[in-house]
């Protein structure tokens, strides 16, 4: 671990140590840590250098609205080599909430994201992405499936 001293203005370190409180970190080095993570990241994706993603996408939408639901299910099949799981969650008696779970290349992930929330129907839409590393290995880790076929390891990007 990397020690540094950062100084800053009275208001500025009351107004930290608050947003520390709201969101219940213990110490400034954490809340530190995350707010360097999430800029960081933020600036990965916006340069394109983001090539693979973890990503989940939500999205609120009425049920009722015309073969939507269909619509939204070929769109997943469509894109099944990103997409990895889903959850279905009924709102009320017209809107649904759904979630799915995403990873692959950040290009086919957010062009997924981006067709499923210009669907007529679809009212409100979220992807939160993290940058991935992808490597393949052919190391067992002790799971019998290893043994027999290379296994593809996704980890977040630092």
């Amino acid at each position: 671990m990397e020690r540094f001293t950062v100084s800053i203005d009275p208001p500025l370190s009351e107004a930290f140590d608050q947003w520390l409180q709201e969101r219940g970190y213990s110490n400034r080095s954490e809340g530190f840590r995350d707010l360097l993570r999430t800029e960081l990241e933020r600036r990965r994706q916006g340069s394109g250098r983001s090539r693979h993603c973890v990503a989940s996408l939500s999205f609120v939408y009425n049920h009722h609205e015309r073969d939507l639901a269909g619509r939204l299910a070929e769109l997943q099949h469509a894109h099944h080599p990103v997409v990895v799981a889903s959850t279905h969650v009924h709102l009320d008696h017209d809107q649904c909430l759904e979630t799915v779970i995403l990873r692959g290349p950040t290009v086919e992930v957010k062009a997924f994201a981006d067709a499923v929330c210009a669907q007529r129907g679809v009212r409100h839409g979220a992807l939160n992405l993290i940058s991935a590393r992808v490597t393949t290995s052919h190391k067992s880790h002790g799971h019998a499936h290893a043994r027999s076929a290379p296994h593809v390891h996704v980890t977040p990007a630092d």
